[in-house]
C-alpha cells in the first residue's frame, strides 16, 4: 500500500455521478481516478488497476454494491483493497450494515464535490494506520 491515497477506482452505473466524482477527486484532491461503469467488470478492473481505494455505489443493476464487495473480497488480488460505499441510504442502521459487510466508510449521495477527496483521504488514513 502507498503511504498516501493516490489512486481511486469509482464504480457506479450513473455516468454523471462518475464524472462529478472524477472531477472532484482529480481537481480538488489531486488524485488519480479510474472509472468503472457498473458492477459487471468491477472485479476485473480492480484486479487490473490495483487502486488504493474503491468508491462503490450501493444500488446498481446486475450486481449491487454489497454483492460487488463480496466478489472483490473473494478475489485474492482485490481482497485487501479498502472499499467506501456511496449511497443515498445513510440511516444509522444502514451505515452500520455497510460497515459490517467490510466497507471502511460510507459517503452519502449526493456528495459534496469540494469535500469528497478530504473524506476519502480521512477514511484511507484511518484504514492504513
Amino acid at each position: 500500500m502507498n503511504a498516501s491515497l493516490q489512486h481511486v477506482l469509482c464504480i457506479d452505473d450513473e455516468e454523471d455521478i462518475l464524472q462529478v466524482a472524477k472531477l472532484s477527486l482529480e481537481m480538488v484532491g489531486g488524485l488519480r481516478v479510474s472509472l468503472c461503469h457498473g458492477s459487471k467488470e468491477a472485479v476485473e478492473e480492480a484486479v487490473r488497476l490495483r487502486p488504493d481505494l474503491i468508491l462503490l455505489d450501493v444500488m446498481m443493476p446486475e450486481r449491487d454494491g454489497p454483492a460487488t464487495l463480496e466478489a472483490l473480497r473473494a478475489e485474492p488480488a482485490s481482497a485487501g483493497i479498502p472499499v467506501v460505499f456511496m449511497t443515498a441510504k445513510v440511516q444509522p442502521a444502514e451505515v452500520a450494515h455497510y460497515l459490517a459487510l467490510g466497507a471502511v466508510g460510507v459517503v452519502s449521495k449526493p456528495f459534496d464535490p469540494m469535500g469528497l477527496s478530504d473524506t476519502l483521504k480521512s477514511l484511507w488514513a484511518r484504514h492504513v494506520t
